[in-house]
C-alpha cells in the first residue's frame, strides 16, 4: 500500500523582481505582463500611482510598485514590465523591475507572515502589511504579496 500523503497543493505565482529581492503574486490575479509603454500622469494622485495608461480601450491606473511598498526608486530598463492584475473588479498595471518566471511553491513550504514577524503589531505595521508570506523554493526565498493590502482593498473595507 502506498503510504504517500496526499497530494500536496501548491500555489502558482508570477515571480518578478523589486531591486535585488524576488517577489511574487498569484497567477490567478494576472492578466497579462506588458513592456513599459506611455503612462498619462494624474495630477493629485498619490506618488506611488505613476499614471494612467490605454489597455485596448480600457483606461488603467498604473502604480510604481517599488513606491507603493516602499523600496527606493530606480530608473526603468528594458526588462522593466507591467504586471496587469485583477482582483475583484479592479484591474491595476503594476510597474516591476523585471518578470522572471511562473513557479509552483508547495503550500508547505510558505511561510505565513505572522510567523516572521515577533509580535502581532509588527504584523500588522506598515511596513509588513504587504507581505503575506515568504515562499522556499529549494532555498529560493520569493517574498509573496498582499495584493488586496496594496490595492487598498483592505483600508477601504475597515
Amino acid at each position: 500500500m502506498d503510504q504517500q500523503e496526499v497530494s500536496s497543493s501548491e500555489v502558482q505565482i508570477v515571480a518578478f523582481k523589486l531591486k535585488r529581492e524576488e517577489y511574487g503574486i498569484s497567477i490567478l490575479n494576472v492578466e497579462e505582463i506588458k513592456r513599459l509603454t506611455d503612462i498619462t500622469r494624474v495630477p493629485f494622485t498619490p506618488e506611488f500611482i505613476k499614471g494612467v495608461m490605454n489597455l485596448r480601450g480600457s483606461v488603467l491606473p498604473v502604480i510604481d510598485l517599488k513606491k507603493r511598498i516602499g523600496l527606493p526608486d530606480a530608473e526603468y530598463s528594458d526588462a522593466t514590465r507591467i504586471i496587469v492584475v485583477k482582483l475583484e473588479d479592479i484591474t491595476v498595471g503594476m510597474i516591476v523591475d523585471a518578470v522572471t518566471e511562473v513557479l509552483a511553491i508547495d503550500s508547505a513550504n510558505i511561510t505565513n507572515s505572522k510567523q516572521i514577524t515577533s509580535t502581532e503589531s509588527e504584523a500588522h505595521s506598515e511596513s509588513n502589511k504587504f507581505i503575506t508570506g515568504i515562499g522556499n523554493l529549494n532555498n529560493r526565498l520569493v517574498i509573496l504579496l498582499n495584493l488586496p493590502e496594496i490595492l487598498g482593498l483592505n483600508s477601504e473595507n475597515k
